[in-house]
């Protein structure tokens, strides 16, 4: 088995190839990614000497350079977490995210179509589905929700959605969408709420909150959804949806106070910021389908996967140190400047 992982340098495709070659070692994993701003080589350090790993610094968006690759490669499954992913970064600037998200997912499938992968798996997000009242519990994102997209990063994502449902009714190309809430776990981009917070907690810095913080978000270990991708690809059938949720909803204030309480700080370095803009309130998965159809559940509560994020994020300062100054972005050179 040849796997393309695609945004495999970043949070959740590095922890998904870590995954698969602790579970499949046997699979021969090639990760493809821009190393844009989001994109760290050095989380990749443990596998690139890894005789099964390789991996290709390519833009999904350029069709010659991705036919090219597949030609040479020939893959057998593609697995795509390569995407635009910080909402606030698509409200400055949403063109990035519809070239990434919905033109680089379009030449995917094209490559797929042509040089015939037997699975085609989209990576999206349950931003898609928009957002739920705080007033209604009772109600959760299922398969069948409709999609009503709040921010320019949503839409890019459904309309990739859209693209590969396209793709297996026009074509039959063998497609499967999961689409999860929140994750959160090691090696994630120190941009985002709970990493960014671990980040701030330990140099004192404020720690800014917007609104009053009363958004609520369904929480999932980035581990438990990497196990849920690999049951997908194994038994999920082509041409559906997977919701994949953490049944593990927290308001961002009490995340935030979590934080600071865990890591021995004063609520005083909280600073409620000005609101995003259509900022949604409430995300809640049902994930009731995937574990019928094939028996998955999330194994990680919120309150043991926080402390082991927490822990990690403290045993591995110079990750996250060197992407806040900067130098992470000189690891590729370091790695390949000379070869």
């Amino acid at each position: 088995m040849k796997m393309f992982i695609t945004g495999g340098a970043g949070f959740i495709g590095s922890n998904f190839i870590f995954y698969m070659r602790k579970t499949h070692p046997d699979y021969d994993l090639v990760c493809l990614d821009k190393l844009t701003y989001a994109g760290n080589l050095e989380t990749l350090a443990p596998v690139m000497n890894d005789p099964k790993f390789r991996f290709v610094r390519i833009d999904i968006a350029e069709r010659k350079a991705v036919y090219d690759l597949f030609e040479a490669e020939k893959p057998d499954v593609v697995v795509n977490f390569a995407a635009e992913s910080h909402v606030d970064r698509s409200i400055e600037n949403p063109a990035v995210f519809l070239e990434t998200n919905v033109m680089g997912t379009q030449v995917l499938l094209d490559a797929c179509r042509i040089f015939g992968v037997s699975r085609f798996h989209q990576v999206s997000t349950d931003e898609v589905y928009g957002d739920l009242p705080l007033d209604r519990p009772d109600l959760f994102f299922t398969e069948q929700t409709p999609i009503h997209t709040s921010s320019p990063y949503s839409a890019s994502k459904a309309s990739a959605d859209l693209l590969c449902n396209a793709y297996f009714r026009t074509y039959g190309l063998p497609i499967t969408i999961s689409r999860c809430s929140n994750n959160y776990g090691p090696y994630q981009f120190p941009e985002k709420l709970i990493p960014l917070m671990i980040a701030n907690c330990t140099a004192d810095k404020p720690l800014p909150v917007y609104g009053q913080g009363l958004n609520v978000r369904d929480w999932l270990y980035v581990e438990d959804h990497c196990s849920a991708i690999d049951l997908i690809l194994q038994g999920g059938k082509e041409g559906l949806v997977y919701n994949i949720g953490g049944h593990n909803e927290m308001r961002n204030i009490d995340i935030v106070k979590l934080i600071v309480h865990a890591l021995g700080k004063s609520e005083e370095l909280i600073t409620y910021v000005t609101d995003r803009k259509g900022h949604d309130m409430r995300y809640a998965i049902d994930p009731t389908f995937i574990h019928n159809e094939l028996g998955w559940l999330p194994e990680t509560k919120f309150e043991n996967g926080i402390v082991k994020t927490i822990q990690w994020y403290l045993d591995n300062r110079p990750w996250w140190e060197n992407i806040i100054n900067g130098e992470y972005k000189t690891y590729y050179e370091r790695m390949y400047g000379n070869r």
